[in-house]
């Protein structure tokens, strides 16, 4: 029989942790332990996502109980500056315990893996997730600036700056004017206009600096963002698309486009599509626009993929990565 590891799930209740409930039900290695969540403590977790073991419960636990359970993994899937006392119990009473964090609290630590593996790749650095015990998961808007913009870190002279529309699940459960469908409807609402944490994070992790704009509209889920970069040469339109090409084209979750991707070729996909590939009639600026799910390759697929990664399975196991190709369309 081949390896089998338990996975506790905090933060079960929030969209991302209804879809890694999905995911780690159908993953071949990956069982459910627990699941943690203070409002639904007491009902089926079936009732929310099918599981192989219909009569598991949500539970409320608090950070001391969720270490010492002694999973293989825990993954944290609570709004930023919630998870702080989990970690710690964890530190204390389970330090091989694998934990991912889902929030944006442990970005910019520098002891913790910032776990985005296309990234990594693109920029030629070492791919040391194995063993991995304390692992960062990327933004959802982090994740397709990045990867729209790594391929061009030798060309790129200026600053890009990134348009980003998202549906309101990245605006979280809480009620707020940015996932309440009356002030949503026929509506395109722009926030944080400076100093976005995955803004931030983006230029931490790329090493040069960006300019982001995010906004909410109707949609639950999916995510467009439209980069504008500056080059330091003269580019064609060809001379773009190569420099993707060879970037992507061995990345299962990454699909080349010749035409434009829109915010529904990102919704439900595992992974990101990037295309457009526009040049400028200077030759020294160029747009290019990533779609993705803000909850799926932005959130719970890449979980999965770093939580692989750790445990030393192949990379996309339990992932659906069929129809990607990592050529153009």
């Amino acid at each position: 029989m081949g390896a089998s590891y338990s996975v506790g799930l905090v933060g079960a209740r929030g969209h991302t942790g209804r879809v890694l409930l999905q995911l780690i039900a159908g993953h071949p290695v990956l069982n459910l332990a627990f699941a943690s969540s203070r409002e639904f403590a007491g009902k089926r977790v079936s009732k929310l996502a099918a599981q192989p073991d219909q009569d598991l419960e949500f539970e409320n636990l608090s950070p001391d109980q969720c270490a010492k359970r002694g999973a293989d993994v825990m993954i944290l899937a609570l709004p930023d500056g919630a998870g702080a006392a989990f970690v710690e119990a964890i530190n204390k009473d389970a330090k091989d315990t694998t934990l991912l964090d889902l929030s944006a609290d442990f970005r910019f630590v520098d002891d913790w893996l910032y776990g985005l593996p296309e990234l990594a790749r693109a920029q030629g650095r070492n791919f040391n997730w194995n063993g991995a015990k304390r692992i960062a998961n990327p933004g959802c808007y982090a994740t397709a600036m990045q990867l729209g913009l790594a391929p061009l870190t030798d060309i790129i002279e200026g600053v890009p700056s990134v348009f980003g529309v998202s549906g309101f699940s990245g605006a979280g459960t809480k009620p707020s004017p940015n996932n309440d469908p009356d002030n949503l409807r026929d509506n395109l609402i722009p926030y944080k206009l400076t100093g976005h944490n995955h803004e931030r994070e983006a230029s931490r992790h790329l090493g040069f600096p960006v300019r982001f704009t995010p906004h909410v509209h109707p949609a639950f889920s999916g995510i467009v963002t439209t980069l504008h970069v500056p080059f330091s040469e003269q580019l064609t339109h060809e001379k773009l698309r190569d420099v993707f090409k060879e970037a992507y084209q061995n990345e299962p979750l990454i699909r080349l486009s010749e035409k434009i991707p829109d915010l529904r070729r990102g919704s439900d996909d595992n992974g990101v599509t990037i295309g457009g590939f526009a040049v400028g009639e200077d030759g020294r600026h160029g747009v290019i626009v990533c779609a993705e799910d803000n909850l799926r390759k932005g959130a719970a697929v890449q979980a999965v993929q770093n939580i692989n990664l750790a445990l030393g399975q192949d990379e996309f196991c339990g992932l659906d990565i069929t129809q990607r190709s990592g050529k153009f369309l």
